[in-house]
């Protein structure tokens, strides 16, 4: 064997180990790269995941819908087209319907008037007001100085369950229970209302007309309504607020008031054959299912609908013509 020969075959035995190493560790990189990608993949999955949960609205129509429309009207016919079609059901469409409904309705339109709302006096002592809160069901009371414009804030029944457990309300003190309000003019749209009752954690809103005086409440529940329907609970059974007066001639009707009642009210004769409500026989004087805004004369009033949805009216603004 060669000089050369012996060098050669000397060097091979120590480059071979080092080549193997270089190569393991290059693997292992390649591993770690491999399974980091692997986790990047994962987390942004996770994240298109939480990105498709917080679509709005307004997104979640743009998938379902393959065409853009141009105005509402379209954009309801296709709706429609959609649920016919069975892509969701009606209740869904409903909803959809209350939903684009209360961007365009206004405080005003569903407010309890000043003249319904039961008040509590901030100087009236517990064994005084107490009934009025059993009596009325009520879950919130708006608490008054000299007059219904002297609003000093809102009284939870719920605090004052603790007063049942006291003896001695020597000490009591209405202003330690009271607790703020928002206020609202007579024109606040019930899309960005509900937007605040949801940052402020309130239920209910003092509406002041253009002059400054209290025009009325609003509740959430209130506002809900319009989107869902009706909420009914355990104390809704003798529920008489199907008619609210908001002035002299102009009042809120909802289209499910029996005729009957509707009738004893206004003192009028209103009658239908197989009709019951009040919304029966709107529908019936228009031939059709009217939207939102559409407005008929129906003697002695003239009649605009408030609220609607793809199967019913919901509500009703009636003025003594």
């Amino acid at each position: 064997m060669s000089e050369g020969e012996s060098r050669s075959t000397k060097r091979s035995p120590s480059a071979g180990p080092h080549r193997t190493r270089r190569s393991e560790a290059g693997a292992d990189r390649g591993e770690t790269q491999r399974r980091d990608a692997a986790r990047d993949r994962q987390t942004g999955n996770g994240a298109d995941l939480r990105k498709e949960f917080r679509k709005t609205w307004r997104d979640w129509l743009a998938d379902l819908l393959p065409i853009e429309p141009t105005d509402r009207p379209e954009l309801l016919e296709m709706l429609q087209d959609a649920s016919d079609r069975r892509l969701f059901d009606k209740e869904a469409l409903n909803i959809i319907h209350g939903a684009l409904a209360v961007s365009d309705m206004r405080a005003r339109d569903i407010m309890i008037p000043r003249s319904q709302v039961v008040t509590v006096e901030v100087d009236s002592r517990v064994e005084e007001f107490l009934p009025t809160v059993i009596q009325s069901t009520h879950s919130r009371f708006p608490v008054i100085g000299d007059d219904m414009d002297d609003l000093k804030g809102i009284l939870h029944a719920k605090d004052m369950l603790k007063l049942l457990l006291i003896e001695d309300w020597d000490d009591f003190d209405i202003k330690d229970y009271i607790r703020p309000t928002i206020v609202v003019p007579e024109s606040k749209r019930l899309n960005d209302l509900l937007q605040e009752f949801r940052e402020t954690r309130n239920h209910m809103a003092l509406v002041i007309d253009e002059y400054g005086g209290v025009a009325g409440v609003v509740t959430i529940e209130d506002v809900l309504e319009q989107i869902v329907g009706d909420i009914e609970d355990e104390h809704d059974i003798e529920d008489d607020s199907f008619i609210k007066q908001l002035d002299h001639d102009s009042y809120t009707v909802k289209a499910t008031t029996p005729i009957e009642e509707f009738n004893e009210y206004f003192d009028t004769e209103f009658a239908g054959r197989d009709l019951d409500t009040i919304g029966g026989i709107v529908v019936k004087e228009f031939g059709y299912l009217p939207q939102r805004e559409e407005t008929i004369h129906i003697a002695p009033f003239d009649i605009r609908v408030i609220n609607a949805d793809s199967r019913r009216v919901r509500l009703l603004h009636l003025t003594r013509a």
